[in-house]
């Protein structure tokens, strides 16, 4: 995943110096911390120190983001963090263009209650992602008298999944929750699928971070994860099919886009319209000429809140399919403003009747 939100940064970038739209060139310079968490703050000090970098795209991961977050505080530069997170977080010296979790676990969740069931299994990586995105899909559970069935959990990276689909298997709960990271997702939705289909059963899988390139790492086992997610390759939008034709035509045929990586294209040209509105590199004049300006983005508009730092979205709910993508179900009416600690969020009030729910009155089917 971080080698799709490099691929996609740079791509922005070759554009933005190939456009006569800006009066300056962006110049990269690319680290590879490798996944390794304890690496990101070890090439994020070069950057600052050594190369004098000002501006940062990068981090997939809480726990690299977290790595970083002390040191462009410290130092006074600014990270644009292109990838979903769990919210609850706010700094002035990141700008968050991922997901908010009322963007993607909210819309998700209230769809499961309203449609599927009231109790659910969650299994997820033992990890600051899971932990904040199981305890607000309690606390919407519980305010709809149901339950969490299990909470089971895995150290990042483990494949070692076949006890906790057994029980999964033995239990046969309604739904499952998977909030797991990487390469324990990927292992966890094949056996599940191979479990599941040997004992004749259909549970239907949530999933707020499955995208389009793992859903070709895992195979047919993919298919019919039910995903939250506000940028998906089938958004039928002018900007969009453009942007997947470009995206085709640099990295072939048979590639695609990732929500993350689309969000660090996004990011890299909110950074220049920044940069060239400011007309400077400034830390505080970048932030104060990014906030408010509307991008019309492969996902649609987009702009940072300048309360926040955090992006308005358009949520959206998809089903993967056998072929590697995603047919979108619903979408919300318009953008939505970012709530990253969900201060707007009253549980108490019965989730079918909020505006945001995928099951009031405005649901549209997008064909």
């Amino acid at each position: 995943m971080g080698r799709e939100i490099l691929k996609s940064a740079l791509m922005a970038v070759d554009e933005i110096n190939g456009s006569p739209d800006f009066d300056f060139e962006i110049t990269a310079h690319v680290r590879d911390p490798r996944g390794v968490i304890a690496e990101y703050h070890t090439v994020c000090d070069d950057l600052i120190r050594n190369v004098g970098v000002k501006h940062i795209v990068g981090c997939y991961t809480s726990a690299s983001r977290k790595q970083v977050l002390p040191i462009v505080e410290r130092t006074d530069r600014l990270l644009w963090y292109p990838a979903r997170y769990e919210g609850f977080e706010c700094s002035d010296n990141v700008i968050y263009v991922g997901a908010s979790p009322n963007h993607n676990v909210l819309p998700l969740v209230r769809y499961a209650l309203d449609n599927i069931s009231r109790h659910v299994f969650c299994v997820g990586s033992n990890y600051v992602w899971t932990w904040e995105t199981n305890r607000v899909t309690r606390e919407l559970v519980t305010a709809a008298q149901g339950t969490i069935i299990a909470e089971r959990l895995l150290e990042l990276g483990e494949s070692a999944v076949g006890h906790i689909v057994d029980e999964i298997v033995r239990r046969r709960p309604p739904v499952v929750f998977n909030t797991l990271v990487g390469s324990s997702s990927y292992d966890f939705i094949r056996a599940f699928h191979a479990a599941t289909t040997a004992a004749g059963l259909e549970i239907p899988m949530l999933s707020c971070s499955l995208c389009e390139p793992e859903l070709k790492i895992v195979g047919p086992a993919s298919s019919g994860c039910i995903t939250s997610s506000a940028y998906f390759e089938s958004i039928r939008l002018p900007e969009n099919r453009a942007f997947v034709e470009r995206w085709k035509a640099r990295h072939g045929d048979a590639s695609s886009p990732s929500v993350d990586g689309q969000s660090a294209y996004v990011a890299v040209y909110l950074l220049a319209r920044a940069l060239q509105r400011a007309g400077t590199s400034g830390i505080a004049e970048v932030r104060r000429a990014a906030a408010g300006y509307h991008y019309n983005s492969p996902q649609g508009p987009v702009w940072i809140d300048g309360e926040n730092n955090h992006c308005v979205l358009t949520p959206r709910l998809a089903i993967s399919n056998a072929q590697g993508q995603f047919d979108i179900f619903w979408e919300a009416d318009a953008p939505v403003k970012p709530d990253p600690y969900l201060s707007q969020l009253d549980v108490a009030v019965r989730l079918s009747r909020d505006e945001s729910s995928p099951n009031a009155p405005h649901l549209r089917i997008v064909k």
